[in-house]
């Protein structure tokens, strides 16, 4: 991993397209997120992952050389995991389901026979404390710990937010990253208030979903800058 612009670590979420790609990492995203997920509306399948990852990486301009490329699954089985992994040149996993701290100590191991070097991401929807208590207890085996927006019925890219003032405490024992409903317009008070290492942002740069609006995306990495 690369640190990101003033050590603020920036993912854009969603991505379907090889030239919002090309251009998404050109303005200084860390990381490219790609659905693996199939019922999301901004699913893309692993031969295109791979087409783009492809296109991306035969440059070897530093901005691609040092991408994260993430896949972002949702109750997938460590087998489809790996399968995708090796078949589409991703180098780091989300976990976005109900994946428990030994699912993820499971697909820790599996993923080191691929590559030691692959990031894997706990993704948890937050409503209350007693979910920041519950994301604790994968710190000591993941990379990272994202938190995003509870909903009932969508797993993520709902553009809802949380309760930032509940997250100004929270430390666990990895980076952790927040996501769920930010924007250019309220990126800055949301790093104010909860000092994330990361930031992952999906609708609120879009145009449509999957299909994202180039101009907020560049405001919302310049929005990042100017706080960092």
């Amino acid at each position: 991993m690369k640190c990101g612009v003033g050590c603020m670590y920036i993912k854009i979420c969603g991505i379907t397209k090889l030239d919002q790609a090309r251009a998404i990492a050109q303005m200084g995203a860390d990381a490219l997120g790609f659905i693996c997920v199939p019922s999301s509306p901004r699913y893309i399948s692993t031969n295109t992952i791979g087409q783009i990852i492809f296109s991306l990486t035969k440059s070897q301009s530093e901005q691609f050389v040092d991408l994260d490329l993430i896949g972002v699954f949702l109750n997938t089985s460590t087998a489809e995991i790996c399968h995708a992994m090796e078949s589409s040149g991703l180098n780091a996993v989300q976990l976005h389901g109900d994946e428990s701290p030994e699912f993820c100590d499971r697909l820790r191991s599996q993923l080191d026979l691929i590559n030691p070097q692959i990031k894997l991401i706990k993704a948890l929807r937050v409503k209350d404390r007693a979910g920041l208590e519950r994301a604790k207890l994968y710190s000591d085996i993941v990379d990272v710990v994202l938190l995003d927006a509870y909903d009932p019925q969508i797993a993520g890219g709902t553009g809802k937010a949380i309760d930032w003032q509940m997250l100004r405490d929270f430390c666990p024992n990895c980076d952790w990253w927040l996501a769920g409903g930010l924007s250019p317009e309220n990126v800055a008070e949301a790093i104010a208030l909860t000092s994330p290492q990361g930031l992952d942002v999906s609708s609120g740069v879009e145009l449509s979903a999957g299909d994202k609006d180039l101009d907020r995306v560049k405001r919302f990495i310049t929005s990042v800058k100017e706080y960092s």
